[in-house]
């Protein structure tokens, strides 16, 4: 009798594991990135297929990941952080002065960390800036983080007088921009790790549940005891934070403050959650599609540059990406209002 009662459930509940497996939106995105790799590798195997052209990617991708980690938080709780590439150079603006004002090129290793606080540190609070905007102030996220875009990189251009601050540590720039542990570069390796970390957090914590909860319903979540306001300020705290840790990543990597650069890093980050899987009405989304959603326009365009293809196709391509996935998004919104 025992046998016969606990194989039943095993029976109808595998379609149905099976269809929601078929229906992960995750599972698509990644078939898609494999689909783009396989076409450029049967293309260009030596070019496109060869480790140092996989490194290139992964390398490339690596600061924009930290970003998209940060910007997954804030579209599934249905707001959206457009500051994050100004902070990430306002951050390392703050970790490039600390560290030349502690020895410049030859500093050591307490002065990078001393330089690389103060960076992630600053992040952290124009994330707590934006927060307090949102979920005191009542100000919509798109206005809020806007004016933080701008004043941020105002402010970043005021303290370097619009210049580059170029005399970074050598030991930051040839440790983790240039360095590789086992044929992986370190930048690589951080990205990985923090994508892993707050993945877990988003996925098995009450702090993820919760952002889930307030994305898919605020009203409802404050009715069950949420504290909606101080969870929205701790959301945008981390999108800050992991701003300046990506503004720290930057510095080392390019060894200057690119404050000229990195105007479209918001969009990139947003647009990697999204084709990841995540939704623009909150509620919907993994750090797992993030990660395929930074790759995807990743592995795009540096196919693309291989094949000969002239530079603004390589934005046409994203951008059609991009359509295709909120596309979709609405599709799936519509058919779980349906339901």
């Amino acid at each position: 009798m025992s046998t016969t009662t606990t194989a039943e459930p095993r029976d109808t509940a595998q379609p149905g594991r099976v269809l929601t497996l078929l229906r992960s939106s995750t599972l698509w995105t990644l078939a898609v990135l494999v689909a783009l790799f396989l076409f450029f590798a049967v293309l260009r195997p030596a070019e496109f297929a060869s480790t140092f052209n996989i490194r290139n990617v992964a390398t490339d991708s690596a600061i924009l990941l930290v970003l998209a980690v940060g910007m997954t938080f804030v579209i599934v709780s249905a707001g959206i952080d457009l500051s994050v590439g100004s902070i990430l150079v306002f951050s390392g603006v703050i970790a490039a002065k600390t560290m030349v004002a502690l020895g410049g090129t030859t500093a050591g290793w307490g002065a990078i960390l001393l330089g690389a606080l103060a960076g992630a540190g600053s992040g952290l609070g124009w994330g707590l800036v934006n927060g307090l905007l949102v979920a005191k102030a009542k100000i919509p996220p798109l206005i809020a983080t806007l004016g933080s875009l701008g004043v941020s990189l105002g402010l970043a251009q005021v303290i370097t007088n619009g210049s580059d601050v170029n005399q970074i540590p050598a030991k930051l720039s040839n440790a983790v921009g240039y360095g590789l542990v086992f044929g992986v570069p370190w930048l690589v390796i951080i990205a990985v790790a923090i994508a892993v970390v707050f993945g877990l957090l988003l996925a098995l914590t009450r702090f993820g549940r919760h952002t889930y909860a307030i994305g898919s319903n605020a009203e409802a979540a404050r009715r069950v005891g949420i504290k909606v306001d101080r969870h929205l300020i701790k959301v945008y705290a981390l999108s800050g934070l992991l701003s300046g840790v990506a503004g720290v990543l930057s510095l080392a990597h390019y060894t200057t403050t690119t404050i000229a650069s990195h105007t479209s890093d918001n969009l990139g980050a947003i647009a990697a959650v999204v084709i990841g899987g995540a939704s623009l009405f909150g509620g919907v989304g993994s750090i797992g599609g993030t990660v395929i959603g930074v790759l995807i326009p990743g592995v795009l365009r540096n196919g693309l540059i291989i094949l000969g293809a002239q530079r603004f196709w390589l934005d046409v391509a994203v951008g059609a990406v991009l359509v295709v996935a909120v596309f979709f998004d609405q599709l799936r919104r519509t058919a779980r209002e349906r339901q």
